[in-house]
């Protein structure tokens, strides 16, 4: 699930809640009360089970990390074992990954977008060269565009994009210098309430 090649539509059809899979929020939303498939538009939903529902919950929210099954068990486990809300703290880890914080700032518009630039070595961390998406980054850390990659496609008209980018209370960005800064960790205010922690933590602790 490290890349999703499946139509992204048909993901969030299947869901029935846009996961931020693809550019054009307005292009998901046309069909997303309908189910994929050739019975979509006629076909009933059925009630879910509990584990049905634990399971829809995890794979919306490696859908929308676009984070493989391995790897984010471990992330269940590390905030499992962390002091304070499990849920909480496996929310704090997903959304301080280094793609994920590139995509909050605004220098992408989808996280996938965001994980391919990281890949390919777009940004420096504390002005290091930093190429691992999963990176997670803390309180203080400042994410920045490399000077020799602004010229590229991908970041044409970013200035007027972070202009109107609704940015997170726990990073700012410096439109002038291209960078940003994480200022504090995520609260709760900030998750996107796409997915129920609480399920995903059921799953895992009964596996």
């Amino acid at each position: 699930m490290g890349r999703t090649i499946r139509p992204k539509n048909k993901i969030a059809r299947r869901f029935k809640i846009n996961l931020g899979l693809k550019q054009d929020p307005s292009k998901v939303a046309r069909r997303l009360q309908q189910a994929p498939g050739v019975h979509g538009p006629t076909k009933r939903s059925k009630a879910s089970s509990s584990f049905g529902k634990q399971l829809d919950e995890k794979q919306k929210a490696k859908f929308m990390y676009h984070i493989r099954e391995k790897q984010f068990r471990g992330y269940v486990k590390k905030a499992s074992a962390m002091s304070g809300d499990s849920g909480v703290n496996l929310q704090e880890l997903l959304e301080m990954r280094m793609d994920n914080v590139v995509y909050r700032m605004g220098f992408a518009t989808t996280r996938a977008q965001a994980r391919q630039m990281v890949g390919h070595g777009m940004f420096r961390l504390n002005n290091k060269k930093m190429n691992i998406p999963s990176h997670i980054v803390h309180v203080g850390d400042i994410v920045a565009i490399k000077e020799n990659k602004l010229k590229k496609h991908l970041f044409e008209e970013l200035e007027t994009r972070l202009q109107k980018h609704d940015l997170v209370s726990w990073v700012s960005v410096d439109i002038k210098t291209k960078s940003g800064k994480v200022l504090s960790k995520p609260q709760d205010t900030d998750f996107e309430k796409i997915f129920d922690v609480k399920f995903i933590i059921e799953y895992y602790s009964t596996r």
